[in-house]
């Protein structure tokens, strides 16, 4: 087939009418808010306050589906890890340059990067995750994770972790870095992550893929199934070189869609405080829903694989994401306050370290045994309860 007959049949696959609807909803939606921005600036009346508040919720709602189906077409054709990192680093890239727009703009926003980055955290390992084991092993007797992958994203994890939220804490002034530290704690976390992308997808690809169950059987048989994974990649590899426009085209939707989810999280934001303020909510309760919004693609993804069986691709998306955002988050913001003189504060406070340091721990716990249970999910849904008792104190 030619190029010229190729792009428009691809268009055709990629841009459904279902797709199409998606998009003029979400890009509709962004611009009738840019429009009427100043009318949102006023006093409104709380009815009309929520009301505009759960249209722009159900937007959102309709346009991470629609994220969630190209992420899971590109998964189908590209494999683990390559699937899941088209959407983690789509959505986590977007939600960087939103906490850098908001340090950019006018205020002072020491302590955005890390309320933001501490939400995502107990969100990821704790609710989404949670949530995802629960439904999967209530399905699944059989759910065996990837134990060197999931080690791997822990490693980081611990590293940054302690490097966002414990030193400066320790060594820092007031929770903050001071320009000597910030330098090197910056290029030091670039260079672990680029390490880390560079090694998951290649040498240790197969780290961070489903374990075939066939492992556990005799050797013949292991052979056989060695045999059987290798054509299924080298037929997926040719599936990629056929379906290459198509990919492409999939995964420029893809980004098309998630930028209006961050652009309409950012917007809600204003109407979300001014409507916690009038219930007498905390104001950290939507720092939280802002990042349960901006996660949401991934949720569903994650939710759907736990369903699916698909283990090793729950830890995927929630670890990986989480690691992208830490090592992404943290540079960006630290360059930023070097730059332009801002104070980063970055220092956790003790109950929120000690919450942090009981999910890593819970995480190795859940996924270091030989298999993931409902169980394990309850536990993690606990302690995500227990971060919500801190914030309503």
């Amino acid at each position: 087939m030619s190029t010229t007959t190729a792009i428009p049949s691809v268009f055709k696959t990629v841009l459904t009418p279902t797709a199409l609807v998606k998009l003029a909803l979400g890009w509709g939606s962004v611009l009738a808010l840019m429009l009427g921005g100043n009318a949102l600036d006023g006093d409104l009346p709380t009815p009309v306050l929520f009301t505009i508040l759960g249209l722009i919720v159900a937007v959102i709602l309709v346009a991470a589906s629609g994220v969630v189906t190209e992420a899971e077409h590109l998964a189908e054709k590209l494999g683990d890890p390559y699937g899941t990192l088209v959407l983690t680093l789509s959505i986590v890239l977007i939600e960087v340059i939103l906490i850098s727009a908001v340090m950019l703009g006018p205020g002072e926003h020491a302590t955005i990067a890390r309320d933001s980055v501490m939400a995502v955290s107990m969100i990821i390992l704790n609710l989404v995750v949670g949530v995802a084991l629960l439904v999967g092993g209530l399905r699944h007797s059989n759910l065996r994770p990837n134990k060197t992958g999931v080690s791997a994203y822990l490693s980081l994890l611990v590293v940054l972790v302690t490097v966002a939220f414990g030193l400066p804490a320790i060594i820092g002034t007031e929770g903050s870095y001071a320009a000597a530290q910030a330098i090197p704690i910056a290029l030091l976390t670039i260079a672990l992550y680029a390490f880390f992308l560079v090694r998951q997808m290649g040498a240790q690809k197969s780290d961070f893929q489903e374990i075939d169950p066939a492992q556990a059987a005799g050797k013949a048989q292991a052979e056989t199934a060695a045999g059987a994974a290798a054509a299924a990649q080298r037929e997926r590899r040719g599936g990629i070189v056929r379906h290459r426009p198509e990919l492409i085209a999939r995964a420029i939707l893809l980004v098309v869609m998630v930028v209006p989810i961050v652009l309409l999280s950012h917007d809600m934001a204003t109407l979300l405080d001014e409507g916690l303020d009038r219930l007498g909510a905390p104001v950290a309760l939507s720092g939280i829903l802002i990042a349960m919004i901006v996660f949401l693609p991934e949720t569903i993804t994650a939710i759907r694989a736990a369903l699916a069986g698909e283990i090793q691709r729950v830890s995927n998306l929630c670890h990986g994401a989480l690691v992208s955002t830490v090592g992404l988050t943290i540079p960006a913001v630290l360059i930023i306050g070097l730059v332009t003189g801002q104070t980063v504060t970055l220092g956790e406070g003790p109950t929120n370290l000690v919450l942090l340091a009981v999910s890593l721990l819970l995480t190795m716990t859940t996924f270091f045994g030989n298999r993931v249970t409902a169980m394990h999910g309850a536990a993690h849904l606990f302690v995500f309860v227990l971060y919500g008792l801190t914030v309503f104190q």
